[in-house]
C-alpha cells in the first residue's frame, strides 16, 4: 500500500463545512468533480473583450463530486482540460447498435448489442444539426422511444414500431494516427446554447413587505427579491456574509428599478421575503400534486423545447453535448466559505456568449432574442461555449458529455498517465529522500512538500485572489496548519478543497521531521511553510522525470493503486455476493479517507438507518412466522437446532410494535387501492365500487392482527396458505439468506456515513479496476456504476478478468 495509508495512524471524521453548490470555473456538467486546480489554464477565445478577461486567466481546470449520488446520479462531467485529452482518432469500421434511452433510466441494468455501423466522414449539411448516429454505450430500456433527430423532427414509418439503431465510435479499439496534438476536431456543428426563459411576475397579490408595508417591485428587482424569497429557510439565509453580499446587491438593483409605491428600502432587517417564499411552496406543491398524466406532458414539452440543443455533430458524429443550459440568474453560493455567498449572478444573455463552431458550419441562432457577441472557429480547443460569469469574473465553458469521445480520450489519457508513473515513482523518491538533506533550503522544501503529495495524496495548492475561500494545498500551507509532536509525529489541520477540513496526524521519517522544525523557526503562524516553493516550479521539476507529470497525477496514481491493493486483500475468495460488494465498497473508503474525501452525515442518514431497522424486524418477524408454523405442524422442530431459538434482539414489544404497524400499513394500502380504483373506473364512465366493499376490506385485515395478537406468544402460527414442511423450510432457509445479507448492507451504510465514495469513483480511480473486479467476482457492473458512469467509461468494459493497474 501507498505510504499515503502507512503513514496515517490517527483520522478524525470532518467538521469542516460540507460545501454548497457553486460556480464553476468551467460549466460543463451537474456532478461535482474532484480535480485539482493545479493544471494550466483552459483555453480560451483567441480574443478577449470583457474587462474581467484579465482575472479569468487564472482559471484553472476544475472539475466538482459527487452529490448527490444517490450517490451517483444521472449528469455529465467534467473535462479538466482540453489539452490533456489525445487527439481525436477517424471512426473506423468498429460497429455497435444501442438503443435510444430516456435520461431517467440509470439503475436499470445495461445491455450492448453490435450493429452496422454508417461511413466515417458523414457530416450534416443542414441549418439544423440532424440525427446521426450517438456515442456512448447505451443500455436497453423496454418500450423505449426513438432518439428524435436535433430539430425535433417526428420519426415517421416503421421506425415507430423498432429501435433506432445507432453507432458507437469506439475509438478506444483504434489506431491511434500522427496528428498535430493541438488539432482536436475537423468538422463542428451544434445549435448554440439553451437560455432560460425570461422572468415572469408574481401575481399581484404576491409581494414582499418592508416595514410591514407591501412593496409594489417592477420585474426586475421583484425577481431578484424571489432569488431570496424562495431560500429563507435555507441555512443560506442564515448566514451573515450571504445576507450581507445579498442586500447589497439588492439595494443596487433597487436604484436602478426602485419600487412603483415608493417605499424607501434601506435595512435589510425591515424586509419580509415569506410572502414569496410561501407562494413558490404552494406552486411547487401544485406541481406535485399534478397527475402522472399532466407531468409527462409538462416534461415532454420541455424536453421538446430541449432536444435541438443537447447533441452536436463532431468530426461526422452526433455526440452529446454535457451542460447545454445556461446557468439561469440567481444568487451565488459558492463553494465552502466563500466570501462572495450570496452575491447576485446576472442573466446570460446572448451579447456574453462566444460560440465555437466548425468554419462551414451555419452560426446557430439563440432562442432568446439578441446576437452572439463572438462565433470563433478554433479546432484547437473542445468547448462550444463561453462566457464570464460576474460574480468572480471566471469563464465558464460548455463542454462535450462524458461519454463523448474526446472526453473519454481525456479520461483514458489521465489514467494511462498515472499508469506511466508506476516506471518512474522509484527514481522519483528516490531522488526526494536524497533531498531531504540538501544543502539548498528550496530543495530541501520541495523534497519535503513531495514527500507529503506522495505520502499523504495531498493536493498541490494554487495561489487564489483575495475574492476566494480561504482553502489550502501542500505547497500553500501556513505554518499554523502544520504542528509538530515530538518525536516523530506531525498533526496536519487546514481546510482543502471545498472548505472540507483536513485534520491528520502522521508519523514521519525523522529527517522529515526535522526539516519542518526547522521550516517554521523564525515565522509566524500566519507565514507560509513552504516559502520557497510554487505549485509551478514543483510540477516543471516533476515533469523533468516524465513528461506530463504533476503533482495531481501522483493522486491519481496513489489513489488507483492502493484500491488496487486493497481490493486484492479485502476480497474474499468464496464469499456471497453481499460480502463481495461490502469488500468494493471498503477498498473505495479506504481511498476516500486518503484523499480526505470526507462528508458531513447526511441529514437522512439516521432516517434511512431507522426504516433499515424496520425492514429487519420485519424479515426477522416472517422467519419466526415460518418458524412457529412448523412448531404447529410437528412439535419435533422446536427441538431442530436450526429452528429453536428465538430471533436476537427480539421481545413481546417489539413484535406488538411491528404488528400494529402492519396493520395500520395494511388499511392504509386497501384504502388507497380502494381510491384508486374508483378513480379508474370513473374515468371510463363505469360504476364506481360501494363503500361497503371498503368496510369489508378493512374488516379482513382487523381480523387478521387480531388473529396475529391473540397466537402471540403461543410459539404457534397458522399460515394463509397450507404448506408443507419442506416448503416452509426453504423458506426459513432463503430467509436467512436475506438477513444475512442485509445486515451486511446496513453495516455497509453505517460505515460510509461520513465518506463520499463517488468523487473517487469518478475522478481518481481507474474504472478498468472496477470492471475486471467484477468479472473476476461474478458481480455486475451495475451493481457498482450507475448508468452514467457506464456511459462515462465505455472504453474500460471491455478488458479481462485479469487487467491490472
Amino acid at each position: 500500500m501507498p505510504g499515503a495509508v502507512e503513514a496515517t495512524t490517527t483520522k478524525s471524521s470532518t467538521n469542516g463545512k460540507r460545501p454548497a453548490a457553486s460556480s464553476k470555473k468551467t460549466i460543463e456538467s451537474d456532478e461535482e468533480d474532484d480535480d485539482d486546480d493545479d493544471e494550466a489554464p483552459l483555453a480560451k477565445p483567441k480574443r478577449a473583450t470583457n474587462g474581467k478577461a484579465k482575472a479569468a486567466t487564472k482559471s484553472k481546470s476544475k472539475g466538482r463530486p459527487a452529490k448527490k449520488v444517490k450517490q451517483e446520479v444521472e449528469s455529465d462531467f467534467d473535462i479538466e482540460s482540453e489539452d490533456d485529452a489525445p487527439p481525436p482518432l477517424k471512426k473506423a469500421p468498429v460497429k455497435r447498435k444501442a438503443k435510444a434511452e430516456s435520461d431517467s433510466d440509470d439503475d436499470k441494468p445495461l445491455q450492448k448489442k453490435r450493429a452496422p455501423a454508417k461511413k466515417a466522414g458523414a457530416s450534416s449539411t443542414s441549418k439544423k444539426v440532424k440525427a446521426v448516429p450517438a456515442d456512448g454505450v447505451k443500455p436497453k430500456k423496454r418500450g423505449a422511444k426513438k432518439e428524435e433527430s436535433m430539430d425535433a423532427t417526428p420519426i415517421k414509418g416503421r421506425a415507430k414500431k423498432e429501435e433506432e439503431e445507432e453507432d458507437t465510435y469506439k475509438w478506444w479499439e483504434q489506431q491511434n494516427e500522427e496528428r498535430d496534438g493541438s488539432v482536436k476536431w475537423e468538422t463542428l456543428e451544434h445549435n448554440g446554447v439553451y437560455f432560460p426563459p425570461p422572468y415572469v411576475p408574481l401575481p399581484s397579490h404576491v409581494k414582499m413587505k418592508y416595514n410591514a408595508q407591501d412593496v409594489d417591485l417592477p420585474p426586475e428587482s421583484e425577481e431578484v427579491a424571489g432569488f431570496y424569497g424562495a431560500m429563507i429557510e435555507t441555512d443560506h439565509a442564515k448566514d451573515v456574509t450571504f445576507n450581507n453580499n445579498f442586500f447589497d446587491d439588492f439595494i443596487n438593483v433597487l436604484k436602478k428599478y426602485p419600487p412603483r409605491n415608493g417605499v424607501k428600502i434601506q435595512k435589510f432587517s425591515l424586509c419580509d421575503f415569506r410572502p414569496m417564499y410561501e407562494y413558490f411552496e404552494s406552486e411547487k406543491e401544485k406541481k406535485k400534486s399534478l397527475s402522472a398524466a399532466d407531468k409527462k406532458a409538462a416534461k415532454a414539452a420541455k424536453d421538446e423545447l430541449e432536444a435541438p440543443y443537447t447533441h452536436c455533430v463532431l468530426d461526422g458524429r452526433k455526440e452529446k453535448i454535457g451542460n447545454f443550459r445556461v446557468e439561469p440568474p440567481g444568487l451565488f453560493r459558492g463553494r465552502g466559505d466563500h466570501p462572495k455567498k450570496g452575491a447576485l449572478k446576472l442573466r446570460v444573455r446572448p451579447e456574453d456568449i462566444t460560440i465555437n463552431i466548425g468554419k462551414n458550419a451555419p452560426t446557430p441562432v439563440p432562442n432568446v432574442s439578441g446576437k452572439w457577441k463572438e462565433v470563433v472557429h478554433d479546432n484547437t480547443v473542445t468547448w462550444l461555449a463561453n462566457w464570464i460569469e460576474n460574480v468572480n469574473g471566471n469563464y465558464k465553458y460548455v463542454f462535450l458529455a462524458a461519454g463523448s469521445s474526446i472526453k473519454g480520450q481525456s479520461d483514458w489519457s489521465k489514467f494511462e498517465k498515472a499508469r506511466e508513473l508506476q516506471k518512474h515513482v522509484d527514481r522519483i523518491r528516490m531522488d526526494y529522500n536524497r533531498d531531504l538533506k540538501s544543502k539548498q533550503s528550496a530543495d530541501r522544501q520541495r523534497a519535503t512538500a513531495m514527500y507529503f503529495i506522495d505520502k499523504l495524496a495531498l493536493r498541490a495548492g494554487n495561489e487564489k485572489g483575495d475574492d476566494e475561500a480561504d482553502t489550502f494545498g501542500c505547497c500553500s500551507l501556513r505554518c499554523e496548519h502544520v504542528s509538530l509532536e515530538p518525536p516523530d509525529k506531525i498533526v496536519f489541520d487546514f481546510l482543502g478543497k471545498d472548505s472540507i477540513r483536513y485534520y491528520n496526524t502522521v508519523t514521519v521519517e525523522e529527517q522529515v521531521f526535522k526539516n519542518i522544525r526547522i521550516f517554521k523557526k523564525g515565522k509566524d503562524d500566519g507565514d507560509e511553510l513552504f516559502d520557497r516553493v510554487q505549485t509551478t516550479g514543483l510540477n516543471k521539476h516533476l515533469a523533468s522525470y516524465m513528461k506530463g507529470l504533476t503533482a495531481k497525477v501522483f493522486r491519481t496514481f496513489n489513489a488507483s493503486i492502493t484500491f488496487q491493493k486493497q481490493l486484492d486483500e479485502l476480497t474474499p475468495s468464496k464469499g456471497t455476493m453481499q460480502e463481495k460488494l461490502n469488500a468494493y465498497n471498503q477498498a473505495n473508503r479506504m481511498v476516500a479517507v486518503l484523499c480526505n474525501h470526507q462528508r458531513a452525515v447526511p441529514k437522512t442518514h439516521e432516517q434511512s438507518m431507522s426504516k433499515m431497522r424496520d425492514k429487519l424486524i420485519g424479515l426477522k418477524y416472517e422467519r419466526m412466522k415460518l418458524r412457529h408454523a412448523l412448531f404447529a405442524i410437528d412439535a419435533k422442530y422446536k427441538k431442530n437446532k436450526m429452528y429453536v431459538d428465538d430471533e436476537s434482539d427480539f421481545d413481546d414489544e417489539i413484535i406488538a410494535t411491528h404488528e400494529d404497524t402492519m396493520k395500520t400499513k395494511e388499511l392504509e394500502k386497501v384504502e388507497k387501492k380502494f381510491l384508486k380504483d374508483n378513480e379508474k373506473l370513473a374515468e371510463e364512465g363505469k360504476e364506481l365500487q360501494p363503500d361497503s366493499l371498503l368496510k369489508e376490506k378493512i374488516k379482513e385485515v382487523e381480523a387478521e392482527h387480531k388473529r396475529l395478537v391473540k397466537e402471540r406468544g403461543t410459539k404457534k402460527h397458522t399460515l394463509k396458505k397450507d404448506r408443507s414442511t419442506d416448503k416452509i423450510e426453504e423458506a426459513i432457509a432463503k430467509l436467512d439468506e436475506r438477513i444475512k445479507t442485509f445486515k451486511l448492507q446496513m453495516e455497509d451504510k453505517e460505515a460510509g456515513k461520513e465518506v463520499a465514495l463517488g468523487t473517487s469513483k469518478i475522478n481518481y480511480l481507474d474504472p478498468r479496476l472496477t470492471v475486471a473486479w467484477c468479472k473476476a467476482n461474478g458481480v455486475p457492473v451495475e451493481k457498482l456504476f450507475s448508468k452514467t458512469l457506464v456511459t462515462k467509461f465505455p472504453w474500460a468494459m471491455e478488458v479481462d478478468s485479469d487487467w491490472r493497474f
